[in-house]
């Protein structure tokens, strides 16, 4: 596998775990009950968008870890994932 292969699927990867992540420990303002004028109170009260990036990069290198040695140690098989890959035919 190519360095750049491997680069845009952890890119991929990292967007995906990203927006999993996004939800998680977010309170709203009504939750917390400190509404700013002029915002909704669905709006989060707290912004931590650093401590989100840093832990979508730890379990994204994690996932892509565990699957990048399964593919070099051939655990999961090539001819295996393409015919599962393939629709039935009819």
């Amino acid at each position: 596998m190519s360095a750049t292969t491997v680069i845009a699927i952890y890119f991929i990867m990292w967007w995906v775990v990203l927006f999993a992540v996004l939800p998680w420990g977010i309170r709203s303002q009504h939750e917390s009950g400190e509404i700013t004028p002029g915002t909704d109170p669905g709006a989060p009260s707290a912004h931590v968008i650093g401590r989100k990036l840093l832990l979508t990069t730890l379990v994204t290198s994690v996932i892509f870890g565990f699957f990048y040695v399964a593919y070099t140690q051939d655990l999961i098989p090539f001819d295996w994932l393409a015919q599962i890959s393939t629709p039935p035919r009819q």
